[in-house]
Formats: structure tokens, sequence, C-alpha cells
């Protein structure tokens, strides 16, 4: 079977890596380079399972930047190219997507079936049928974290396909073939339903994150033990002691915008949660700059843009609000990241000679601990407690 897979990020090339071990798969994207590195079996993203397959199994994969190449006699398309919440209209920037049903239907095969793993709004797959007058088209929402995907596709949580039909069945198959797992639960529904699934689901993740960090911002204030207090809140099997060390907020791809987007659901729907979750992200952005500028510092060095341990990605991460409000005061702010080849990020100068930074902070603010500067942890500012998640 020939499948396509539009957009190479976590969610597309861990689904083509995961597909291609047993069918053909064409991934499309629009960068170059991207394109040249996955032919070559080099992955552009860090993330161990991909990397590893690329080197040590046989993959029926071939990346390109020519659409009618990849969508041409595919069975299914999948799209995973990258939607972002737009503040102003209050709903996701799903241009992308749509360029890809569009060049779908414009090749005209009756027999090809897309489905959707951006994230998007509630409604958006019906609002698309109506649109382009199709009806080869679902949502099926993926659960991945960044820097494990392939494991997640691999060993998944569950499979949930938005279409009770034989298609449907079918990619649901595809899935549960390539994966690892004995027993996946797999659980078919209309794709309006599988949509909120998607963002009900993180914005409870992003609701535990900012409990803990509520928990912790308490416990700092008052001059208690956090680490205490979240181990014996979480032997409650109901609670468990799983995605509960403190940081300084949620972020990346898709906690930010998910519950954003979610929130922008609720307009004529009577809540109070969804909206705290949402304003909490501030709060306790506000509330790790207040604890630093208690130290009165002249440079704050920023160890890492990255979001979590075990991660190249900075997309929305949490320590780039912080990095703003310290602005805010007139903070002068020095990075740390060696993945990033500039000299400056936001209006931050960027060194990647971690004795000539470590010189140079007063404060080094790190939302993840690791070994490198667990030696200078004197000067370290952090809430981790278990370097992880």
């Amino acid at each position: 079977m020939k499948i396509a897979v539009a957009g190479t990020g976590y969610v597309g090339l861990s689904l083509a890596t995961l597909l291609s071990q047993k069918n053909e798969v064409v991934a499309l994207d629009v960068i170059p380079e991207k394109v040249e590195m996955i032919n070559n079996r080099i992955s552009p993203i860090r993330d161990e399972y991909i990397e590893k397959h690329f080197k040590e199994k046989k993959l029926n994969l071939k990346a390109t930047l020519d659409y009618e190449e990849a969508f041409k006699d595919a069975k299914f398309v999948i799209i995973s190219t990258p939607t972002n919440y737009d503040e102003v209209s209050g709903y996701f920037d799903t241009s992308s997507v749509e360029d890809v049903i569009k060049k779908v239907k414009l090749i005209g095969d009756s027999n090809t079936t897309m489905v959707v793993k951006s994230t998007i709004p509630v409604g958006f797959i019906n609002s698309m049928k109506m649109k382009y007058d199709i009806d080869n088209i679902f949502f099926s929402p993926e659960f991945l974290r960044e820097g494990k995907a392939l494991y997640d596709n691999l060993y998944p949580s569950r499979i949930i396909v938005g279409e009770k039909s034989k298609r449907g069945e079918e990619f649901a198959k595809l899935l549960k073939d390539a994966s690892l797992k004995k027993d996946v639960e797999i659980k078919f529904m209309e794709s309006t339903e599988a949509e909120a699934v998607k963002l009900f689901a993180n914005t409870y993740l992003a609701l535990r994150v900012s409990y803990f960090n509520e928990l912790d911002t308490y416990a700092e204030l008052n001059n208690l033990n956090t680490q205490d207090i979240i181990e014996g809140v979480c032997l409650d099997p109901r609670i468990g002691s799983h995605y509960n060390n403190p940081s300084f907020g949620y972020g990346g791809y898709c906690l930010p915008k998910d519950t954003k987007q979610l929130l922008a659901n609720y307009k004529h729907v009577p809540q109070n949660l969804i909206e705290a979750i949402v304003r909490s992200n501030d709060t306790r952005k506000d509330h790790i700059t207040k604890m630093i500028l208690k130290r009165k510092p002249n440079i704050v060095g920023i160890y890492r843009l990255t979001m979590k341990a075990e991660s190249d990605n900075f997309r929305s991460s949490a320590i780039q609000g912080v990095i703003e409000r310290l602005k805010d005061y007139n903070i002068r702010v020095v990075i740390y990241e060696p993945t990033l080849n500039k000299e400056v990020f936001d209006d931050c100068v960027v060194i990647n000679d971690f004795e000539l930074f470590n010189s140079l902070a007063d404060v080094i603010l790190a939302n993840r601990m690791d070994d490198v500067i667990e030696k200078v942890k004197d000067k370290v500012y952090t809430r981790d407690l278990f370097t992880r998640d």
C-alpha cells in the first residue's frame, strides 16, 4: 500500500517511519534540507527511536518536495502539517491543512482517503467536507511526546479514528499492525468527537502541569518541602506519581495552543476551569520572574531554551515567557543553547561556551537540571525535582 505523509515534524516523521516498515511511504515537505536529510536517513528532529530505525531498519520511505509524486495513487494521505493558534481570530490557522486538501482534490483520485493528524478546531472536518464538497476525509488524533514520538506510535496509549467505516477500520489496522504493543485500545467515533478528545486530553495535561506548579508555588513561598508534599499526594493511586514534576509552565507544540482553542470553543458555554488553566500558565511565569528578581541579578543566564529533557524543541517553551518578563524589568539576559546556530535570540546574546556563559551569569535559570550545571547548582534557580518530564 502506498501512503503519503504531508509534513515531517514530530507527528509526520514518526508516522512515516512507523508505516514504512510494512508499506511504501512518501513524505512531503516544503523544506529541501529536511527532504535531503530524510532521504539520507538522517533524522531532522531529535528522537531516539527514529534515529535508531533510520540506522537499523529497512524502510520503504522516500521524501519529496513534489506533492503530485507524494499523493498520486496513495491509499491514504496523512496530513500532519503545522497549525498555529491565532490570538486575534480565536481559532487555529489551518491554512497548511487546507492547502493539502486542495492539492489532493486537484489530483482527483477518488480512492484516496485523507486522514488529518494536525491539531484542528472542533468541527473542522465537517466544515471541510462542506467547503470543498468532499467526503474522503476524517480526523485521527495523535498522542505523542516530543522526543519520544516514534516510541509512542510503537506503544500507543490508544488509537482513535474519527470515522465509523471500513476505511476507518483499515487505517486503525495499519497503525495497530505497525505497533509493538499487544493490546491496544481502538476507539471509533465521529470526527467532531475525535477533535474534542484531542483538545480535552491536552487541556487535562495542562491542568495537571498547572496543578503541581501551583502546589510548588505555595510550598516555595511558605518555605515547605515541595518534593515531600508531591510524593505524599501522589501516593494516592487515583492521582499517581506521573506527570508531576514542577516546571516554569507548560509549553511545546500542543498544550498552549490547544488550551486556548478549547477556551475559544467555550464562548457560549458556562465554565470556570478552562479559563483558569489558560491563565495559570501566565501566573506561573510571573511568579518565577519575581523569584529571580529577588536575587537582584545584573545578568541572568538561561540554561537551554528547550522545553524538557531529551528534546531539541523550544517552540513556545515556558522559559521564553520568563525571558520576556525579565527583559521588561531591564535585566540583561544571556542564553546557553548549543543547538542554536545564532549569535542572538530574541534580542539576547547566545553563548555556546559554557564556561564563558557561567562566568557572566549571576543566576542561571534552568527549567530542567542535567549533569552540565550540577557542578554550579549553587547559582542555579530551578523547580525541577525529578529530572524528567
